[in-house]
């Protein structure tokens, strides 16, 4: 890998997107909290977050930066 440590910081934003298909039975069992396993939203919303920080891990020749915020945003139609 090449040494990026003297280079100066710089503002990056990243988006990802995904779209999950469910039956409309299911859609409504989530947003009601009704499912027995627990939270599934918010399940969600921690395994964003681990993503983002083990991007670097994840995806190959990807440098490890730090993040200064992740934000999780989830719309249930």
């Amino acid at each position: 890998m090449v040494d990026v440590g003297a280079k100066p910081t710089t503002q990056r934003r990243a988006v990802a997107r995904a779209v999950v298909r469910m039956t409309p039975g299911t859609a409504q069992r989530l947003v009601a909290r009704d499912v027995p396993k627990g939270d599934v939203l918010a399940t969600a919303r921690i395994a964003g977050i681990q993503a983002a920080k083990r991007t670097s891990e994840l995806i190959p020749l990807c440098h490890a930066l730090p993040l200064s915020s992740v934000s999780i945003e989830e719309d249930v139609d």
